[in-house]
């Protein structure tokens, strides 16, 4: 779909989602978090958030407005053991992508795997690990976050890319 046939509809479905339903959430925790001096709150964005690649423009902006909505939180947490952070994703096998990327290939010859490589090599060369970053990759990072050893990570942009963004900073153009 091209920017310009994306509604106001659609921007808004991704608004109210990514974004509202987030603020939401934090708006009835955090005081709860705040009064016990300990909770975690973590958003999970993508890397589309610092390195948008134009074919979704509605769905890059409600991310990044996520690491703003952290960094903001984390300003009310200040002393306390309650953290915001937001982790950033890159291509992930969600079942949706697992279907495309089956629809795609549809030769029977190939397993899944060689449809990703084909897939990740033809589309997504930038991709340091040439795959799919798995759900459970995701769960596991998300765990530690949660976990008392992750303290000091506050207000944190927390890059878990496959190494899709060509940079060694986190900053916006």
């Amino acid at each position: 779909m091209q920017y310009e046939d994306v509604d106001d509809e659609v921007w808004e479905k991704y608004f109210r989602t990514n974004v509202l339903a987030a603020n939401g959430l934090s708006k009835f925790y955090l005081p709860k978090m705040l009064k016990n001096n300990y909770g975690r709150i973590i958003f999970i964005a993508s890397e589309e958030a610092i390195m948008p690649s134009g074919l979704m423009p509605q769905y890059s902006m409600t991310k990044s407005m996520l690491l703003s909505l952290s960094k903001s939180l984390s300003k009310l947490t200040i002393g306390t053991e309650v953290t915001v952070n937001t982790i950033l994703p890159g291509p992930t096998l969600s079942e949706n992508v697992h279907q495309i990327i089956d629809g795609m290939y549809p030769n029977e010859d190939m397993n899944f795997s060689e449809k990703e490589k084909e897939f990740m090599t033809t589309n997504l060369p930038q991709s340091e690990i040439q795959r799919f970053i798995r759900p459970t990759e995701i769960g596991r990072l998300t765990t530690f976050v949660c976990s008392p050893y992750a303290s000091a990570f506050i207000g944190s942009p927390i890059r878990m890319d496959g190494g899709m963004i060509p940079t060694i900073f986190l900053h916006f153009f």
